[in-house]
């Protein structure tokens, strides 16, 4: 039987330019600018089982919390030191209700999209 499978990850952005740079740099990808102020990231390598990330111009606003999101992890197991060179990249905490406990950070890069940075794989 034929099933889906992710391929992509696809974000509106106000600032391409920023949004390219920032998460070229967080998941160590290459950037390859379109033609229409648009920028897809690729994977080394052109690994197929990673996921490229296509940042979309949009002049739309951000409302709220995000209803989707991506779960990243650190290479290294070393989550304390991720969440800092993610921040030192743009990044910031961000608070959509979790209680400590949980098993993940929750931060926000440059323009405020909520992603995740998993303690385990």
């Amino acid at each position: 039987m034929a099933v889906s499978r992710f391929r992509q990850w696809t974000l509106d952005v106000h600032d391409v330019e920023l949004m390219a740079t920032f998460w070229s740099q967080a998941l160590g990808y290459r950037i390859e600018p379109g033609d229409d102020g648009d920028a897809h990231l690729r994977p080394p390598d052109d690994r197929p089982d990673r996921l490229s990330v296509w940042l979309q111009p949009t002049d739309a606003p951000k409302a709220g919390k995000n209803r989707d999101h991506m779960d990243l992890v650190a290479d290294d197991g070393d989550v304390e030191a991720e969440v800092e060179r993610l921040i030192a990249l743009g990044a910031r905490h961000a608070d959509v209700g979790q209680r400590g406990d949980e098993g993940f950070v929750v931060l926000a890069d440059p323009e405020g999209n909520e992603f995740c940075l998993l303690h385990r794989r």
